[in-house]
């Protein structure tokens, strides 16, 4: 009987003790579920922006790649104008190159006409001598009878009147080409006789040394190459016709001027192809020695 009294008064005096803890649990435990909503509050308001942040970054994405499309395309269309202008300018190159051709081609016919003029008229005026509209008889010639007439002056240009230069050279370089050098020496020397001052003049002597080469004529072609490199200074086949003075004298077996013909290759026209292909017969003959 006396527990069942006492323990009431403990219970209560346990209570008394822990409601004070109690409420302060409580009110700890208030501030904590206060704090969680306010971080979910704060968490969705984070990902509300990063959904707007995500949604702009996406526009301007696809701002960039609408520009860089745009970019893309202009590039392309100025590469296809370039490209045009290009080819424009190629055609215009090429037909000015044409036209430079023709009006070479038409001067040289007309200095080929103007020879063929010339000649004409300097056989025409040419007339037996004695008095102009009368004739003199020969000795032992009766009156009436005829005197027979002086045979005309031979003709020194041997290109018939109007020939075209160009056409001269160019089936002359068809000779050359198809291995007919005896043909083509003939052709390109008749079209340097007739036309020594024509713009292919150096190239038919320089061709002229190629047949004899090709021929194995060495000391024709030597003279050849080297009437290239006195008579025609400053044309652009004096590199060349050098170079081929010095195979030629490969080929006599004279080493020493074959090297010094290469030199002078070299040290004259230093940005030539042939000066290229001379450094290259020099090493070539150094090795060999």
């Amino acid at each position: 009987m006396k527990w069942t009294r006492i323990l009431p008064l403990v219970v209560l005096a346990f209570a008394a003790e822990a409601r004070p803890a109690l409420a302060a649990a409580n009110k700890e435990h208030l501030m904590l579920m206060a704090e969680i909503r306010m971080l979910q509050e704060q968490q969705q308001q984070l990902q509300q922006f990063l959904g707007t942040l995500s949604d702009a970054v996406k526009a301007v994405s696809a701002k960039l790649d609408d520009q860089a499309g745009a970019m893309r395309k202009a590039l392309a269309d100025q590469g296809l104008a370039v490209n045009g202008i290009n080819e424009s300018v190629r055609i215009l190159r090429e037909k000015v190159d044409d036209t430079n051709v023709r009006v070479s081609s038409v001067s040289q016919e007309i200095e080929a006409l103007r020879q063929a003029i010339a000649s004409s008229q300097q056989m025409t005026q040419t007339a037996p001598p004695g008095v102009p509209g009368a004739e003199t008889p020969a000795p032992g010639a009766t009156a009436g009878s005829v005197t027979p007439s002086q045979p005309p002056a031979p003709n020194v240009n041997p290109v018939g009147p109007g020939v075209s230069p160009q056409r001269m050279y160019d089936a002359s370089f068809d000779d050359y080409t198809a291995g007919r050098y005896d043909l083509a020496i003939q052709g390109f020397q008749s079209y340097i006789q007739a036309f020594p001052r024509a713009a292919n003049a150096a190239d038919a002597q320089f061709n002229i040394g190629q047949s004899y080469y090709n021929q194995s004529k060495w000391k024709e072609a030597l003279d050849a190459y080297q009437k290239v490199i006195s008579d025609y200074a400053q044309s652009p086949r004096v590199p060349s016709a050098y170079f081929k003075v010095g195979q030629t004298f490969e080929r006599l077996n004279q080493v020493d001027r074959a090297k010094q013909a290469y030199d002078t290759v070299i040290k004259t026209y230093p940005d030539s192809s042939d000066a290229q292909l001379a450094r290259q017969a020099v090493e070539r003959l150094n090795r060999r020695n």
